[in-house]
């Protein structure tokens, strides 16, 4: 079946899904395959359960009119994504980095739907199979798409780009995430400006911290910039280091003179600036990018805040590599207060680094006072040292309820692997 025919039947029931455990009658249902599921073994379960067609890329042991065979699904979804992202005019701005890219899209987001109808990334589906289903769930009211984009290799952003074809780049950062995957920093830099490289070759527009040297250099050749940061940016702004929730004074670029936020930490300030680039860009008025940034309320373990039993945690355990790790934990040592603890969770996909940014991470935690630190799992339990050592965040959670703390500041932060937020239930 030609793409064209596919996606007359996708207008047809603009539904699609990729787990029979959630679908609903009319869906499409994309028959994938991994190393650990094959949709194609579900495809007369599917059809049982009001799917309109079936596309699958095994043949099937029943014969339906509403079975598509394709050579591959996965690539007959990004085809068809690609088809879908074709029918539009709006901008598509991409959002890739190593730290802050969802929270950094969910600001985007919060910022650009106040004045556009706007659609964006649900929760992290941020992969080969979540980039072209957000792509797909665009409708034709759509006055801006804002779409993220994880990887843990090179060549991953630069195919996401040749289906979501976008018209706007921000890359948050380069740091040390899935050294494994890119082989060190280098190579995560390498992968992050695939981006870059697409907007660079389309001639579309970035949005660039300028703080950051590293991104300066990997933007050279782009002649659309738009710049913020602390200091000699088109938007300029800074973190009131007295706040406990972080708070921005804007110095320029803008008539809004402090942003509060309901986010927990000054690394979040890049992340806050950017959205306000973006909303001036796209000429947002000035109140409604302010209001926009302070009634977003962090949710999924990122940044958040929580008061219990008189005390003060910060969740931000949906993910952990070294570069968020040193920030979260410089962070809350510079809080006030005298009762802080850890509980940090190992940190994955760190390949033969992995020894020595785990021992980084134990040198910095020596180098301030804290009530208590406990290391959960990963190599963190390969490397001696003078701190409560656990396997898992279920041992952490029973160990931190025999505490019975008072006024105390907590920081619970890890891999997702290592599901730290278990720690609080």
């Amino acid at each position: 079946m030609q793409i064209q025919e596919l996606y007359k039947l996708y207008l047809a029931h603009p539904s699609i899904l990729t787990d029979t455990r959630k679908l609903q009658k009319d869906d499409l249902f994309f028959a994938l395959k991994g190393p650990n599921f094959n949709g194609n073994q579900f495809a007369k379960q599917a059809l049982d359960s009001g799917a309109s067609y079936v596309i699958m890329d095994e043949p099937a042991n029943f014969s339906d009119e509403r079975l598509i065979i394709t050579d591959n699904a996965l690539n007959t979804l990004q085809q068809l994504a690609k088809y879908h992202r074709e029918q539009f005019d709006i901008p598509f701005i991409a959002i890739t980095g190593s730290n802050g890219k969802t929270t950094t899209k969910e600001l985007v987001h919060e910022v650009l739907s106040s004045t556009f109808i706007t659609y964006t990334t649900k929760g992290n589906l941020n992969n080969h199979i979540g980039i072209p289903l957000t792509i797909l769930s665009v409708k034709n009211d759509a006055e801006m798409a804002v779409i993220e984009m994880g990887a843990n290799h090179q060549k991953e952003i630069e195919s996401y780009c040749t289906y979501t074809l976008p018209t706007h780049g921000i890359i948050t950062n380069c740091g040390k995430a899935h050294l494994e995957g890119f082989g060190g920093i280098e190579g995560v830099k390498k992968g992050k400006g695939e981006l870059y490289d697409y907007i660079r070759e389309n001639n579309g527009t970035i949005f660039l911290m300028k703080n950051y040297d590293y991104l300066i250099e990997m933007s050279s050749g782009i002649s659309k910039i738009k710049t913020y940061g602390t200091a000699d940016a088109d938007i300029i702004g800074v973190a009131d280091s007295n706040k406990e929730m972080l708070e921005v004074n804007m110095l320029k670029g803008t008539a809004i003179q402090n942003i509060k936020t309901h986010l927990v930490g000054e690394y979040n300030l890049p992340n806050v600036l950017v959205a306000v680039a973006v909303g001036k860009y796209f000429n947002v008025p000035d109140e409604k990018i302010k209001s926009a940034l302070e009634n977003y309320m962090p949710s999924n373990s990122r940044s958040q805040l929580i008061e219990r039993d008189g005390n003060k945690i910060i969740l931000d355990a949906y993910n952990a590599n070294p570069s968020s790790m040193k920030v979260a934990i410089e962070n809350i040592a510079k809080m006030d207060g005298d009762n802080k603890v850890l509980l940090l969770g190992g940190m994955m996909e760190m390949g033969s680094e992995s020894l020595k940014e785990h021992q980084a991470l134990i040198d910095l935690i020596k180098k301030y006072h804290w009530k208590d630190v406990v290391l959960v799992g990963g190599d963190f339990n390969k490397i001696e040292n003078p701190f409560t050592n656990l396997s898992n965040s279920v041992e952490a959670g029973k160990w931190l309820k025999e505490q019975h703390y008072n006024n105390t500041t907590i920081l619970v932060k890890g891999s997702r692997s290592m599901k730290m937020e278990m720690v609080l239930e």
